[in-house]
């Protein structure tokens, strides 16, 4: 029969007690928030550690997206809440949204903002009409490595066929039996036991934040490093984008404005029709012969005059 010590060992590192956090509720304003952030200063580090494999997985995104495929993020409670963020950030920043890249919740929409720990221990629904494909990527996050959610989906999306991955803060996670690929955040205990939501959830922000900008820029939804996806719907993202024109494009702001009227505030189809000189349509066009990647419509445009050519 294991022992108490035995039961202990066999814990994840994100639930077990850090020996410098015990008199934790002894501590001083100032002491308690020192702690916290020579901890937090242990992340950054952590999540550079993963830095391979998460070069794997930046590129099994941009292959899953160029098969056609999808990205999925599986995730429960707070981490869940963190992979719900990120995806929904991809729209205003790079203008792509669930047909691209599409997260999954533990306990649906109403767990966004209330917690719902019941549902960590659901499977997703097989029903669900956004459910993964063989051609698709599926991303588990957890801390803990065990959440039944996550797992239960990695193991249904490769009964589908998908490429799986798993991020997560323990290094003998028994989801890697489920996951092509393992990135472990080893983040380690928390000041406060088990609340993830610390190190181990600004791990996954920083992780997170990390991949999917790689993965935007690797499918060409950036021009240099200027946001031309996304369209200019409030006053903030009207100016960001008239810069962005004038920088791009050397034209003075008037242009830039005139340009992106007559592109109905879309940046990129305004970007492309001051790049070439072609009006708002064949720069649509291009962009969506070209997936929304505002370069090749660019360059195809340029080599083929008179038409949307093909970059191949």
């Amino acid at each position: 029969m294991p022992t108490p010590s035995d039961t202990l060992d066999r814990l994840p590192p994100t639930e077990r007690r850090h020996p410098l956090s015990t008199g934790l509720d002894t501590l001083g304003t100032r002491a308690l928030l020192e702690l916290i952030n020579a901890q937090d200063a242990t992340v950054a580090p952590a999540v550079r550690a993963a830095l391979p494999a998460l070069t794997a997985l930046v590129d099994s995104a941009v292959a899953a997206l160029d098969r056609g495929g999808r990205v999925h993020y599986y995730g429960a409670g707070a981490g869940g809440r963190i992979a719900l963020g990120d995806a929904l950030e991809l729209g205003p920043t790079y203008g792509v949204g669930p047909e691209t890249l599409v997260a999954h919740l533990a306990g649906g929409p109403r767990a966004a903002d209330r917690a719902a720990e019941h549902a960590e221990d659901d499977a997703p629904d097989p029903a669900d009409p956004d459910r993964p494909g063989p051609a698709d990527l599926v991303i588990g996050v957890t801390a803990s490595g065990r959440t039944r959610y996550v797992l239960a989906a990695l193991a249904a999306g490769r009964a589908t066929g998908a490429t799986t991955a798993l991020l997560t803060g323990d290094p003998d996670t028994p989801g890697a039996a489920h996951a092509d690929l393992l990135v472990v955040l080893d983040t380690g205990p928390e000041v406060v036991t088990g609340s993830t939501r610390m190190k181990a959830g600004t791990a996954q922000k920083l992780a997170l934040n990390a991949f999917s900008t790689a993965l935007m820029v690797r499918t060409g939804r950036t021009w240099s490093n200027l946001m031309v996806a996304a369209s200019a719907r409030n006053g903030k993202l009207r100016d960001r984008a008239v810069r962005t024109l004038v920088t791009s494009c050397q034209v003075s702001a008037a242009e830039a404005a005139d340009c992106l009227d007559a592109c109905a505030g879309e940046t990129a189809t305004a970007l492309v029709a001051l790049a070439t000189g072609r009006p708002p349509a064949d720069a649509r066009t291009a962009l969506a012969a070209h997936r929304g990647r505002p370069f090749a419509a660019v360059r195809a445009l340029t080599r083929a005059p008179g038409s949307t050519g093909s970059t191949g």
